[in-house]
């Protein structure tokens, strides 16, 4: 029996997500899934190979490096992007995910990404003969790089401070927000956008209402649009380089910002470390005492 749209919706989807996912990718995706659920051998290790193969399609057609090339190798790079979604949606509606197929879906969207971007500025640099483009090719390596192991970081020291106050928590916290302050890197709202007026909201949150709303993450510059604009629209477009810069800075910018952020909450963190620890220890000292057994 084959699952509904909605039922794959309700499912599948994430309460918030990339714009481009959203809007460009989730809908197809959708569809597909709805097309391969019924057949369980159809697994997300399956979908995670397939990617791979329009990825390695992609690298083959920038190699080459015209324009119809690079056409062709940014729609193979945006079917690879929409099977590599369709593999999660299928792991959450049929039950089949596993931890390996986790480590085999990440480290093969290393390894194609990094192929991509050889392909597509190697292509250039044999079509053109310009140096740049291999410079251009080392910063598009490094930044994917550097997004991924700072997420990672970041999520570590995070889950660290929100483990501390988690373990400081009674089994009735006095103040249950402490610890939700530590949630995700750049979703906490600055403080002087925390509490809007009643019945007069700031415009950035009326406009993160709106982007929420539609599932749309607030972070509109992330590392899945970069890696969108790098792959799809310089070559589509055929502005390798301005695209890719331009691309590079608004990640670059999101980084710096998500760096800003992880700073406040590590400076916000021992005041409210020491507040935990007081209310913890005021709640020990209302514990009733054990009364003393002696024995004749």
């Amino acid at each position: 029996m084959k699952v509904t749209l909605q039922e794959i919706r309700e499912r599948t989807y994430k309460p918030v997500d990339a714009w481009w996912t959203v809007i460009l990718v989730d809908p197809l995706a959708a569809r597909l899934v709805r097309l391969v659920a019924p057949y369980r051998w159809i697994t997300p290790n399956v979908l995670t190979l397939i990617a791979t193969i329009f990825g390695t399609g992609a690298a083959v057609c920038f190699a080459f490096g015209d324009r119809w090339s690079l056409i062709a190798g940014a729609l193979l790079f945006h079917l690879s992007f929409v099977v590599d979604c369709m593999d999660g949606k299928i792991a959450r509606l049929n039950g089949t995910g596993t931890m390996f197929g986790q480590w085999l879906d990440f480290v093969l969207d290393r390894v194609r990404v990094f192929f991509i971007g050889l392909a597509l500025f190697g292509g250039q640099y044999v079509q053109t003969g310009n140096d740049a483009y291999l410079w251009l090719m080392a910063v598009v390596g490094f930044l994917d790089l550097f997004r991924y192991l700072n997420s990672s970081q970041m999520q570590k020291v995070r889950r660290s401070m929100s483990d501390q106050l988690l373990e400081l928590r009674p089994p009735q916290p006095v103040h249950a927000e402490s610890a939700a302050d530590m949630a995700e890197p750049g979703d906490e709202m600055p403080e002087e956008a925390s509490a809007p007026p009643a019945g007069n909201p700031g415009l950035k949150r009326r406009v993160g209402d709106f982007l929420r709303a539609r599932r749309i993450r607030t972070h509109l510059i992330s590392g899945i649009e970069y890696e969108m604009f790098v792959f799809i629209v310089a070559p589509l477009t055929g502005l390798i380089f301005p695209v890719t810069i331009a691309a590079g800075a608004g990640l670059l910018a999101f980084e710096a910002f998500l760096i800003y952020k992880l700073l406040r909450t590590c400076q916000a963190f021992p005041g409210k470390l020491a507040a935990a620890q007081q209310e913890f220890a005021a709640y020990q000292e209302q514990l009733p005492t054990q009364p003393l057994h002696t024995t004749v």
